[in-house]
């Protein structure tokens, strides 16, 4: 069975760009473009993932991450940010992220290698 993936990201282009790879990667993949859906999605459904932004709009992602963490949801998190203040990573870090990228420094094929060697 594909392990699914949900990816929580404002930016479509991003968001449809990993869909895609990751697709062809054999998983399973939804998404959301803002904290809201993402939080409604993970009240419905079950991932073996959660790829999340920071910055968004309705519910930013550390607003997902206290809520997943206050829900008790333990599904692991990995941030792709563009917000590459050593503060905000040490910030998500405290929330037990698996992993921290900046998505204007990170390939998508260097993500999508992480996402599956973090899965297998």
């Amino acid at each position: 069975m594909p392990k699914k993936i949900l990816i929580i990201e404002d930016e479509r282009p991003m968001a449809q760009a990993l869909k895609l790879k990751l697709t062809h990667s054999h998983f399973e993949t939804a998404i959301a473009y803002n904290g809201e859906d993402g939080l409604a999605i993970l009240e419905k459904e079950t991932f073996s993932l959660i790829l999340l932004d920071l910055v968004m709009p309705r519910i930013n992602g550390f607003s997902v991450l206290e809520t997943l963490k206050e829900k008790k949801i333990q599904t692991p998190v990995i941030v792709l940010s563009n917000l590459s203040q050593k503060e905000d990573e040490k910030r998500a870090r405290t929330f037990g992220i698996e992993e921290f990228f900046i998505k204007s420094d990170t390939p998508i094929a260097t993500i999508i290698e992480r996402i599956e060697q973090f899965l297998k």
